[in-house]
């Protein structure tokens, strides 16, 4: 999206009408900001806040709600799947390019563990977010109206795998609401609730060092949150999640977020990649060996011109992919015109999380903050990062009436099956696509 946004302006600048088209493909028509994904499952900011319509912030654009499942840059075609194309039962199509940009980001990295496909959710789109929000509620009802010890055992027991930034800003967010959602229930307690964030390495949040890291382990553990390091899911069958170290946790609950792998639609592609399955990248973000195909964010492998080790690569987040689509945007421009290309370099500032309201740690520019001044730069600097000023004012007036009334603890986990309830009023059977339950809400 920031590629095709800058591109449209600069395009529509120097090129006449008809000169250029820019497709956009792409299974959603927005973009998540995937930072504030955390807040929209605390309830924070509403979900359609952390989306951004394509079609109203890329009109010069033709956007394609599809999928691209192969790349023949040789022949300068890409196989599109689209709504229509289902419909019709026609089958994939082609589409010709003349300059082709990889941006597809990364998917969940998953592991062979029991059940994990069966009980766990990710924590990548905002679909996910707000089915959590909806679930964790759910649990709480379910806690409060059983008379079956086991059960509310299982429903109060939240699993959280990885110790990145997913994990644990969606923990503390979490855990946070589901805290203060009790106060609404008579029979459950914040020490009923059991939080475990399992991580296999021996440190939470690498990226923002070693000291603020230790520092998250023992404010969560304040919080009565169980943080497991050095141990690994190795089961979750039948709704028990079985660790590492022995434990045996009755659960109905595991998120996981234990990492992200280079997205599936670069092997089908003629492009090269590396030993880690992106497509290496030139410095000024064009890939190697071939011309008019270019690649940014965690898709491509780019080199880190400010590192001082040889060989080092930018690391794949959104500090960087944003600031590379707008050189990736640029060059494209530069290449229509004969004229030489940028280098993107950029010197890794430092980073931000969220551990809860009014709960954060941040180390940026080599100083350390924590508590209320890291959540507070944690705020500012992804509100200024959020794309268009509509969002930028939506997410600063929610967070302003936020913090004037109450949380909302509403559970609307019936949108996951918008049909069930009509299909039983008109006498029929609820299907399986509405009354199934993969994740274990109910």
């Amino acid at each position: 999206m920031y590629t095709a946004l800058r591109l449209q302006r600069k395009l529509k600048q120097e090129l006449g009408r008809g000169e250029a088209e820019i497709t956009v493909v792409t299974p959603d028509p927005y973009m998540t900001y995937q930072p504030f994904l955390p807040e929209a499952a605390a309830g924070s900011i509403s979900p359609r806040h952390v989306v951004v319509p394509l079609r109203r912030v890329l009109p010069h654009c033709r956007v394609v709600v599809g999928e691209v499942t192969a790349v023949d840059h040789a022949k300068r075609t890409a196989t599109l799947t689209t709504l229509a194309t289902d419909e019709e039962g026609t089958g994939p199509r082609q589409s010709a390019y003349d300059e082709l940009v990889l941006a597809p980001g990364s998917v969940s990295r998953t592991l062979p563990i029991p059940g994990l496909a069966d009980h766990a959710i990710g924590f990548k789109t905002v679909e996910e977010a707000i089915g959590l929000r909806n679930h964790v509620i759910e649990q709480m009802d379910i806690a409060s109206s059983t008379r079956d010890p086991a059960i509310r055992d299982a429903a109060l027991t939240f699993v959280f795998v990885g110790g990145g930034y997913a994990g644990v800003e969606a923990l503390g967010e979490l855990e946070d609401m589901a805290r203060y959602t009790t106060r609404y229930y008579h029979n459950v307690k914040p020490e009923d609730m059991k939080w475990i964030l399992v991580e296999a390495s021996d440190r939470i949040l690498p990226e923002v060092g070693a000291d603020l890291g230790r520092y998250t382990v023992s404010e969560l553990r304040r919080r009565n949150i169980d943080v497991r390091l050095n141990t690994r899911l190795e089961s979750c069958a039948d709704r028990v999640a079985v660790l590492s170290d022995g434990t045996r946790l009755p659960t109905r609950t595991v998120v996981w977020t234990a990492g992200v792998r280079p997205h599936p639609l670069l092997a089908a592609t003629d492009l090269p990649r590396d030993e880690r399955g992106r497509l290496k990248c030139t410095p000024e973000l064009t890939i190697e060996g071939v011309t008019h195909a270019w690649a940014a964010g965690d898709a491509a492998a780019v080199p880190d011109v400010t590192a001082d080790a040889p060989g080092a690569q930018t690391a794949p987040n959104a500090q960087h992919a944003v600031r590379q689509a707008k050189v990736l945007a640029d060059n494209i421009a530069h290449s229509l015109r004969g004229e030489p290309l940028r280098t993107y370099a950029h010197k890794y500032v430092g980073s931000v999380a969220s551990l809860g309201l009014h709960q954060g740690v941040a180390q940026v520019y080599g100083r350390k903050l924590k508590g209320y001044p890291a959540w507070f730069m944690h705020r500012a600097y992804h509100l200024s990062r959020v794309p268009t000023f509509n969002r930028k004012a939506r997410v600063l007036a929610e967070w302003t009436l936020s913090g004037l009334f109450k949380r909302e603890i509403v559970s609307l986990g019936s949108l996951e099956h918008p049909r069930a309830e009509f299909e039983l009023a008109a006498g029929g059977k609820p299907s399986d696509e509405s009354s199934g339950d993969p994740k274990g809400s109910s």
